[in-house]
């Protein structure tokens, strides 16, 4: 029988470290290390207020002062 999950031995991609892996690439301590050092930094961005543009001009009738 195989391992649980079809894990396999294998070797990390980028440390080199013996690990079980699904599929080649890296270990689960190289993901947490390159999640904590590439993760998207939320920033503040200032956006001024929304000013819906006028395309239609009034009419005669809309604009009568009776």
């Amino acid at each position: 029988m195989g391992t649980p999950q079809g894990l396999q031995d294998m070797t990390c991609m980028r440390c080199g470290q013996p690990a079980q892996l699904r599929f080649y690439g890296p270990c689960a301590s190289c993901v947490e290390e390159l999640h904590a050092k590439f993760a998207p930094k939320p920033k503040e961005i200032d956006v001024d207020a929304y000013v819906p543009k006028m395309n239609v001009t009034p009419n005669a009738v809309a604009l009568n002062d009776d």
